[in-house]
């Protein structure tokens, strides 16, 4: 019952999670692609009103004038409007899905003992300390190199990269890839709640005590808005990664987790260049380049099985079952140990049902090793090429 429980809880936060992350998304990615597309006020009036950029919209049966200030309009309207708690609601849902599926099953989840042999505890506790260190190194850097725009995002792609390399070395791929989007999520969400709100406050506080506005507050918290765009598809790509086990699966997943990340970043510059009138089409071609490489990148490699290098007869589904029932039926069962429910109801609990799955369970436990979930059943090398032998010497004996 705990395990059902757990899963509901995870539908719930998982769809709640996405709504607020569309929500976010769409208000970011529309806010960049206005200011990228203002142009300057043909109104003189307007121009002396301090109005830096309007553009004109129709949507809805209406028409829509939008209009940007150079630091803030001349005096303060009664409704403000505050873009800050999709971004809040998105971080938090996350951060509890986060908790629900990987903070409390560790073992399952976070830890595979093939890349690094340690603790539930200390599993859970590097998990955090890598969101906050996330934030930490990278507002360091916008404090130091926040006036060199280039070098800063030089810097950040590195810090990035390197984040990716540190986390499939300690992590589960699976985990690591999950973890490194989180990490740009949370510094996301923290570039809105140290950086942009708090300046957009000490702009609006400035304003009703009758003073000019400082306007650093408004191009660092630009500057950070733009990171946040550019950061937006990679971490989408991260968060749907789990269902992709030959990217995280791969012996340089963390090579692969940069390449697919680039590409997004890439496409995205596409998008917000085309928003100020230029349309560079090597950027979104270089991007779907960087993907076709990590795809041909990722093909799965034959596997020879010891039976059929040595002539010798494949195994029989009566072999394979002890060996599905020891290291599979914690997940794939009617009544799992370690799940609510079978994943993708896939179970192997009869042999009609082993052989109608075979091709999945070759693919994930041969091909791509991502099955067991951090090898947490210590399913062995010898046992996965039994498998191979069975399914290549037809599955169904």
């Amino acid at each position: 019952m705990e395990g059902f429980i757990t899963d509901w809880l995870n539908l719930a936060l998982r769809w709640f999670h996405v709504v607020a992350a569309i929500a976010w998304i769409g208000e970011s990615f529309y806010f960049v692609a206005l200011d990228n597309s203002l142009k300057p006020p043909t109104d003189p009036n307007q121009r002396r009103r301090g109005v830096f950029g309007e553009l004109w919209h129709v949507h809805g049966g209406g028409f829509y004038n939008m209009q940007k200030y150079t630091v803030a309009p001349p005096e303060m309207p009664d409704d403000l409007h505050w873009s800050k708690w999709p971004s809040y609601t998105t971080w938090l849902s996350g951060a509890s899905l986060f908790t629900v599926l990987y903070l409390f099953a560790p073992n399952t989840y976070l830890i595979d003992r093939n890349v690094l042999d340690m603790g539930p505890v200390v599993a859970i506790f590097s998990a955090l300390g890598f969101l906050a260190a996330g934030w930490i190194v990278y507002d360091t850097l916008c404090r130091v190199l926040g006036a060199r725009d280039r070098l800063l995002g030089v810097c950040v792609g590195l810090y990035v990269l390197a984040a990716a390399y540190l986390a499939c070395h300690i992590f589960a791929g699976r985990a690591a890839y999950l973890i490194v989007g989180a990490m740009l999520a949370t510094v996301m969400s923290a570039n809105v709640f140290f950086v942009i709100i708090p300046g957009q406050r000490k702009m609006v506080a400035a304003m009703l005590n009758g003073d000019a506005p400082d306007p650093v507050y408004g191009k660092r918290g630009k500057q950070r808005s733009v990171h946040n765009t550019y950061f937006t598809l990679p971490v989408v790509f991260a968060m749907l990664s789990n269902h992709y086990a030959m990217t995280y699966t791969h012996p340089y997943n963390w090579a692969v987790l940069a390449v697919i990340m680039l590409a997004g970043a890439l496409i995205r510059q596409f998008f917000v260049m085309r928003h100020r009138g230029q349309v560079l089409w090597y950027l979104p071609v270089a991007g779907v380049a960087l993907m076709a490489v990590a795809l041909a990148w990722t093909l799965p490699r034959p596997v020879v099985p010891q039976a059929e290098a040595a002539n010798a007869p494949a195994p029989t589904l009566a072999e394979i079952m002890p060996i599905l029932q020891q290291r599979c039926a914690a997940c794939h069962s009617a009544h799992p140990t370690l799940m609510g429910a079978a994943p993708e109801g896939v179970m192997f609990d009869t042999r009609e049902e082993v052989t109608q799955n075979a091709q999945r369970l070759y693919q994930q436990a041969v091909m791509l090793k991502a099955m067991p979930l951090g090898n947490v059943t210590q399913m062995t090398d010898a046992e996965r090429q039994k498998i191979a032998a069975w399914f290549q010497g037809g599955a169904a004996r």
